[in-house]
């Protein structure tokens, strides 16, 4: 082992350590932002009875398992979805120390997992993607490709502005031909960091990868379920994009710029 990645030991542990508390937090965002509710001054409580959290109470992951699911004083259900995404971010650091690399591209890593989940929850649970995190998303991204591996701002630029700019199309065009909206704006922003994550060469296998897991997803449905498939019934394929860009992210890029 090298002086270098010995002296990174202690930062690569606290990566992996401070994924269930980043989930915790993001949990926080998630529940709140639709509601209009304050994300950092008030206190985390449950929402049945009231009741203010204890410190142990707010231990991530162990917290749950400890009341197994309930409030310790109502009894009432602990939504599953905020212990899972703390277990979902827990391994999103363990996933980005293990792809490796230096102590920026680790910590990038992390978070651009990190906020995909917060986005694909949000996306599943309320059918919105919030500003605040696609504007988080776009961030990581764009320093992600300014990273010795990244692929460049100019890269990132025309990604982002191909992606975003493709989404935008398809939103009004959709809304010229039936008058009524098809695609979320909240889409069109999740693609700015997309975009640039992917860059120019690898938006259109990020794209296929959601559009392939959101059929699949639908047809489950609608072997379970024959009224699933509604034609007006809106479809969180912001999750399904978020789940795609983790794979490519997984995979490593695809398709490089060639030099002539």
């Amino acid at each position: 082992m090298t002086e270098q990645m010995a002296g990174a030991q202690p930062w690569l542990l606290l990566v992996i350590l401070l994924g269930p508390a980043i989930g915790s937090f993001l949990a926080v965002l998630v529940d709140r932002l639709p509601r209009g509710e304050d994300t950092v001054v008030r206190p985390s409580g449950c929402r049945s009875c009231g009741t203010a959290l204890t410190a142990w109470q707010m231990v991530p992951i162990l917290s749950f398992l400890l009341q197994r699911g309930r409030c310790s004083r109502c009894g009432a259900a602990i939504p599953s979805w905020l212990f899972y995404l703390e277990l979902i971010c827990l391994g999103a650091g363990i996933l980005a120390v293990l792809q490796g690399g230096g102590i920026m591209t680790v910590v990038l890593s992390a978070a651009f997992l990190w906020v995909l989940a917060a986005l694909a929850t949000a996306d599943v649970l309320w059918l919105r993607l919030f500003d605040p995190l696609t504007a988080a998303l776009a961030l990581v991204a764009f320093a992600m490709a300014l990273t010795p591996q990244g692929a460049g701002l100019e890269q990132a630029a025309l990604g982002a502005a191909l992606g975003a700019g493709s989404f935008a199309a398809l939103r009004w065009g959709y809304w010229v031909l039936r008058r009524r909206e098809g695609l979320g704006l909240g889409d069109v922003k999740l693609m700015v960091g997309l975009g640039a994550f992917s860059g120019p060469y690898d938006l259109p296998l990020l794209v296929l990868l959601a559009a392939i897991a959101a059929l699949a997803v639908a047809l489950v449905q609608r072997v379970m379920n024959r009224q699933s498939l509604a034609g007006d019934r809106p479809l969180p394929f912001g999750a399904a994009l978020c789940g795609a860009a983790a794979i490519l992210w997984l995979i490593g890029p695809q398709l490089v710029p060639v030099a002539w």
